[in-house]
């Protein structure tokens, strides 16, 4: 893409301050996406003894956290699709104050059909914030500057999620309906949006793009390989938050806040590693970071299934954390190196939709197994699954290789 506000950022250099700001509020508004769910968890007890006397309150309470989700995932693509055809920054807008209202609502509806018609609200603001989003970034980064985006961005996730899932806990100690005042942050960012991203420039339409059929170059195997990897991964990967607090519990470790600790160490440990991304993108390529990301979370899940201390517990989810930081920033990388710009919102919109659907199918597939083969099977079962998929990306990472193909190619 050339000139106008559509233009690349590439090989790294002294950016102007108009686009330090963008990239800066493009940061924030990412770190926003980590409210849609777990920013409340801390109040569902509140919750549910708020609405004792309401028929399944039990289950209504819960569907706060994985309401969101479903909506993510069924709109995305929608969302992509808006996104692609009436611009970028009307959506990303809209998405927000959508986001601050909805989310923020429980601080003044008093019935839990009307908090769980917030929460499908916040689905649907969400799913037009992460795809906007994530068009942007292919809008306006190429190469390794691209890559060094998508690091960062991890990054500013899982410090979002330590800042706001803390800050969360603190604020349902006051009261249940704390938590949902984090989401009005969205309206602070909106002076900067309006003032620092541009809406790009439409590319123009090919043929075959206007004949709807798109312009994938022959890479639509490999996209639908991305997005089936995206949604197994993120499947498997949501064991660990929605079940470790209760497998940790069948240890004899029941306090709430040993679970958030222990979650909270893979998120650090996440920063971490998204910060590296780039570096560790640029000299393995990205199949080996797929091969690193599985292996990783493999190891840190049989870990999990053969620790009988907390201490073992923290160091498991420690080395699930290098995932955390890797796989997904890799994902959206790989997807926007072969997305043409005319189909980039809708086809980041089904990245997202794979994402969480892997997010809120995780615990119907997993709970099964558990309730089968216990907690300590099911995580070394998964594990040993996850190694060897790591193994795999990295045979075929070498085998490419050794064709010759540029490094590139292996991904």
């Amino acid at each position: 893409m050339s000139g106008g506000t559509s233009s690349y950022e590439g090989e790294p250099g002294v950016l102007s301050a108009g686009k330090r700001g963008r990239n800066l509020t493009l940061l924030c508004v990412s770190a926003l996406t980590i409210m849609s769910g777990a920013t409340i968890s801390a109040s569902l007890p509140g919750i549910e003894a708020r609405f004792a006397g309401s028929q399944g309150v039990e289950l209504l309470s819960r569907l706060m956290l994985t309401l969101p989700a479903i909506f993510i995932a069924l709109l995305a693509p929608v969302a992509g699709l808006v996104a692609d055809r009436f611009g970028r920054k009307r959506l990303l807008l809209a998405s927000l104050v959508l986001f601050a209202l909805a989310g923020s609502s429980g601080l003044v509806l008093d019935s839990l059909p009307g908090l769980l018609v917030g929460r499908a609200a916040l689905g649907v603001a969400v799913a037009g914030i992460m795809t906007t989003a994530t068009a942007l970034v292919g809008d306006f980064f190429e190469g390794a500057a691209r890559d060094r985006y998508m690091g960062f961005q991890a990054a500013f996730v899982g410090i979002g999620g330590t800042v706001f899932l803390t800050g969360g806990g603190l604020l349902a100690d006051v009261h249940w309906r704390g938590p949902f005042a984090i989401y009005c942050l969205a309206f602070a960012l909106l002076p900067a949006v309006l003032a620092l991203i541009p809406e790009p420039e439409k590319p123009k339409a090919s043929p075959r793009a206007s004949a709807g059929q798109g312009d994938l170059d022959g890479s639509a195997g490999l996209l639908g390989l991305l997005l089936l990897a995206a949604g197994l991964h993120f499947l498997v990967f949501y064991m660990l938050p929605t079940q470790l607090p209760f497998y940790l519990k069948s240890l004899g470790f029941a306090q709430p806040s040993l679970a958030g600790a222990a979650i909270g160490m893979g998120q650090a440990v996440g920063v971490v590693a998204a910060l590296a991304f780039p570096r560790v993108r640029a000299r393995i390529g990205r199949l080996g970071v797929f091969a690193l990301g599985s292996a990783a979370l493999g190891v840190g899940y049989l870990g999990l299934g053969s620790s009988q201390s907390y201490a073992g517990i923290l160091a498991a989810t420690a080395i699930t954390g290098i995932s955390m930081g890797m796989t997904t920033p890799n994902l959206s990388a790989s997807l926007l190196a072969i997305a043409p710009p005319s189909l980039r919102g809708r086809l980041s919109g089904a990245l997202i939709a794979s994402i969480f659907a892997g997010q809120f199918l995780s615990p119907f597939i997993s709970q099964p197994l558990i309730r089968s083969w216990g907690y300590a099977t099911t995580f070394s079962g998964a594990g040993a699954l996850l190694v060897a998929v790591g193994v795999a990306c990295y045979w075929r990472r070498s085998l490419v290789a050794a064709r010759g193909q540029p490094r590139e190619d292996t991904a």
